[in-house]
């Protein structure tokens, strides 16, 4: 342990006779570890920004989405025809008498109608719901209120904006008490909620960035239950009375058992699939396993890079120990030891390693800060997947300087002197 710091001195010496070629030697590693600091990072974030969309909407919860059936589709370019389908009040009604582990449920009807005010407009998705919408689908309130038990009692005509929506219709004016225009119906703004984007994929979230939420019985009466699209050449007519159920459970281990007999029970009274149910805790455990086996395939084709960096190393120090053999012949005829030999080379290699490695981190969590600035990504750089790539480039600078420091140690004194 004396001699190491003198050891590790001779190396540096070494290694920096032949600056160029053990520059190029150490990028392999440099670019091994960033790549696996980097694609775990990436891999982190995007799972990490999923995980937490699906957590938003409540381990509690299960969603009742309407459906539009294939065949309604297809149906759909006749004139006469109308497609009825989706969730009814009488669903929900069932829901909270049927489910003992149902502690509430909050229906949603959805009417997609323009916004106007004064001269601004804007493609509104009314939300017509009740005040425990916003106990399930928690978003921050930036201003005002949401919606109240009073307000569905008294038929008020008033309506909660999402940020998104706000900024497009109010940007000039006064937020709350502003009277907006859906449709052909006013209501009069009484609070701001955060917006909050789609999580995609898998699952699909009850709210949208352009919401305006209005007491559902008002939006039953102003909107009804029929809508009438016209296009080109066709008109389709469907009638939905409710476009989503929100189910809270009152217990976590009870919500997946609950979500079964739901299904069952939706079954029973709907004759096609008109409808998708979706479990944000099941979705979350499978795309917790996803993460692991995501960041588990990353790791090792990031490894693949270390490996060949590895064997760049081998490489170079076997040529090495061909062009030190003189060198080698002299210290072992003065009395060097081949454990001497073995641990000079092996020096050398991990200040190869190391180097690099620590050069490698540098340039892994610079690449997540640029793609995050640069794409709008989430990245996140975690103390394992820098501790792991060091590790690991450590772990191969050793695993692959053993071969040519052995080599080199069971030369023949005589013969190394001899080699010209």
């Amino acid at each position: 342990m004396l001699r190491l710091p003198r050891n590790i001195r001779i190396g540096i010496k070494n290694l920096w006779l032949h600056k160029l070629r053990s520059i190029l030697t150490m990028m392999g590693v440099v670019f091994g570890v960033a790549s696996v600091v980097a694609m775990l990072a990436v891999g982190e974030g995007a799972s990490a920004l999923a995980l937490e969309q699906i957590r938003k909407l409540g381990s509690n919860n299960i969603l009742l989405h309407a459906m539009k059936p294939a065949e309604d589709e297809a149906a759909g370019r006749q004139r006469s025809f109308m497609s009825i389908y989706g969730l009814t009040y009488e669903d929900e009604g069932r829901i909270r008498a049927s489910l003992q582990a149902v502690k509430r449920t909050v229906p949603a009807k959805v009417v997609r109608k323009e916004g106007r005010v004064g001269e601004r407009t804007l493609e509104l998705r009314v939300v017509g719901t009740t005040p425990g919408w916003f106990d399930l689908v928690r978003r921050p309130v930036l201003a005002g209120r949401v919606l109240a038990q009073g307000d569905l009692e008294a038929f008020s005509p008033v309506c909660v904006l999402t940020e998104h929506g706000a900024r497009r219709l109010l940007a000039t004016r006064e937020s709350l008490g502003t009277s907006i225009r859906a449709g052909a119906d006013y209501f009069e703004v009484i609070g701001i909620v955060a917006s909050e984007a789609g999580a995609g994929g898998a699952i699909q979230t009850p709210d949208a960035e352009v919401d305006a939420y209005i007491p559902l019985n008002v939006c039953r009466e102003r909107y009804g239950d029929i809508v009438v699209r016209q296009s080109t050449g066709s008109r389709e007519r469907e009638m939905v009375e409710l476009h989503q159920i929100l189910v809270e459970v009152d217990d976590t281990e009870r919500v997946e058992t609950t979500a079964e007999a739901l299904g069952a029970l939706l079954k029973r009274f709907h004759k096609r699939e008109d409808y998708r149910l979706s479990v944000p805790l099941v979705l979350l455990r499978q795309a917790e396993k996803t993460k692991q086996t995501f960041n588990l395939v990353l790791g090792c084709i990031a490894g693949i890079s270390l490996l060949v960096g590895g064997i760049g190393i081998m490489n170079i120090m076997l040529a090495t120990v061909t062009e030190r053999t003189r060198e080698i012949g002299v210290r072992r005829a003065i009395g060097a030891r081949r454990g001497q030999i073995v641990r000079q080379f092996l020096i050398e290699t991990l200040v190869l390693s190391v180097l690099g490695g620590l050069a490698g981190v540098g340039l892994g969590v610079a690449l997540p800060w640029a793609i995050e600035r640069k794409f709008g990504m989430t990245t996140i750089v975690t103390p394992f997947s820098i501790a792991l790539a060091v590790g690991v480039s450590c772990g191969i600078g050793l695993l692959f300087g053993i071969y040519p420091a052995v080599r080199a140690a069971n030369l023949d004194p005589i013969e190394a002197l001899r080699h010209e």
